[in-house]
């Protein structure tokens, strides 16, 4: 029994006396019911006939707190890229330095495999773009090389990976025309043709024509090939698709074919291989400065000896090509020769390039060598009044004038392809001189136009 001393009575007492009377008593006749309820119905009973119905919540699991650094981190910031193009004179070691990174990163990048070797080809108007962290580790690396690929250098805990990005471009078909009126390059040049063009043009016809010495005045070329478009853009060109080339009134045609292996090569449009066992010049686009004579006075001995080659003037360090498949059965120095490569060509042929300047690395006796392989360079080595490249044909042991030796072709198109060379490369012979009258036409009329 608890008891109250006057002191709380007294409390308790002012404390009702700010309710009104009706109130207090209405509180107490609802106290005195809930009362009486709760004596009537134990709880015991209500907790017996309860029904329990399951209810399934689908709540996450929590995560376990985790108060290390690393969750106390924001997401790494994502790296700047710092561009740089390569200009004239650049080195990788300068660009390197450039963008804060040392010699030790260099080494590391370019001995993380073979791919990085790309990297020492590089030439101005290149771009390489670098992601280095705070700490001034380099994280990526970026090499364009032109418009259409890219290299990405990326490091891992080996060193660094690398992948070749490429975009595809749009290609379409162009046309170009032209007379001869001093040379093959600046006719090419007067047709708007990429050196690389007009080079390749001549490598398709080199078997047929000695570009050194058969062009005339008034020999014209007519050039189907592909060009390459990046969002609009010219980025490059692509294969020559078929040619023809007129010289001293001879005409040459040349149409591209891929056969079923996925080898390409240029045939007559009868299906004759336009590639012979030998090329015909060993150098591109040189100058004869003396022709084959048994009789030539030499002009550094000043006597009578034979002369059983021909002389290709041209800057020292133009390079010198194989004119044949074939092994190098000796690479050396010899006598008047200076420097010089012989090949031997399957039994009956071998051939000689003397006065060299230098050989290409790995040219030495045992080699073998592929056709338009380059094994030297151009210079005046033995007894040679100046830069030049001397060189002789032989069929079975004599020598022979490499201008007007007779050579032997390679296979034409096999049998079983004909039907299939024909079907791929007659729509393509038929748009060439399509493209021809219809240049024809439009300088016509354009000639029409002016005169009226």
């Amino acid at each position: 029994m608890r008891v109250t001393n006057k002191k709380e009575e007294s409390l308790n007492h002012s404390y009702l006396a700010h309710f009104p009377r009706s109130h207090i008593v209405a509180a107490s006749a609802l106290s005195m019911v809930l009362t009486l309820l709760l004596s009537l119905f134990p709880s015991e009973d209500v907790a017996a006939k309860r029904h329990d119905l399951p209810l399934q919540l689908s709540l996450p699991e929590p995560k376990p707190f985790d108060d290390s650094l690393e969750s106390l981190t924001a997401q790494p910031q994502q790296l700047s890229w710092n561009k740089q193009t390569v200009k004239s004179g650049d080195s990788l070691f300068l660009i390197f330095q450039r963008v804060g990174l040392t010699e030790k990163d260099l080494y590391d990048l370019l001995n993380s495999g073979k791919e990085a070797t790309s990297l020492a080809n590089i030439y101005p108007g290149q771009e390489l773009a670098f992601q280095i962290d705070k700490e001034g580790q380099l994280q990526q690396l970026r090499y364009v090389e032109n418009r259409l690929s890219s290299r990405l250098f990326s490091r891992t805990d080996a060193g660094f990976n690398s992948e070749l990005f490429t975009r595809k471009p749009d290609v379409h078909p162009a046309y170009r025309e032209a007379t001869i009126d001093s040379s093959l390059f600046l006719a090419g040049k007067q047709a708007q043709l990429d050196s690389d063009l007009i080079m390749e043009m001549a490598n398709i016809f080199g078997w047929d024509i000695d570009f050194a010495l058969d062009i005339r005045q008034g020999d014209s070329f007519k050039l189907l090939f592909e060009e390459y478009f990046i969002d609009g853009e010219k980025v490059g060109n692509g294969d020559i698709l078929a040619a023809e080339f007129t010289n001293q009134n001879t005409t040459f045609k040349a149409v591209r074919y891929t056969d079923k292996k996925g080898l390409s090569h240029y045939f007559t449009p009868s299906g004759e291989s336009m590639r012979k066992a030998f090329i015909r010049t060993p150098v591109e686009l040189a100058r004869i400065s003396s022709h084959f004579n048994l009789q030539r006075k030499h002009p550094v001995l000043n006597r009578i000896r034979a002369h059983k080659g021909t002389d290709y003037a041209a800057m020292r360090g133009t390079p010198i090509k194989a004119t044949g498949d074939g092994k190098v059965v000796f690479a050396g120095r010899k006598g008047g020769y200076g420097n010089v490569v012989i090949i031997q060509h399957g039994h009956q042929y071998k051939t000689l390039y003397a006065h060299m300047h230098k050989f290409r690395r790995g040219i030495r006796a045992g080699t073998r060598v592929k056709q338009g392989q380059v094994i030297g360079y151009v210079g005046s080595t033995g007894l040679a009044t100046g830069p030049h490249l001397h060189y002789e044909f032989y069929i079975n042991g004599r020598v022979r004038n490499p201008v007007k030796v007779k050579l032997p072709k390679a296979d034409a198109v096999a049998r079983s392809e004909k039907i299939r060379f024909l079907e791929q490369t007659t729509p393509i012979v038929a748009k060439l001189n399509s493209y021809h009258n219809a240049t024809q036409i439009a300088l016509a009329n354009a000639v029409g136009t002016i005169i009226n």
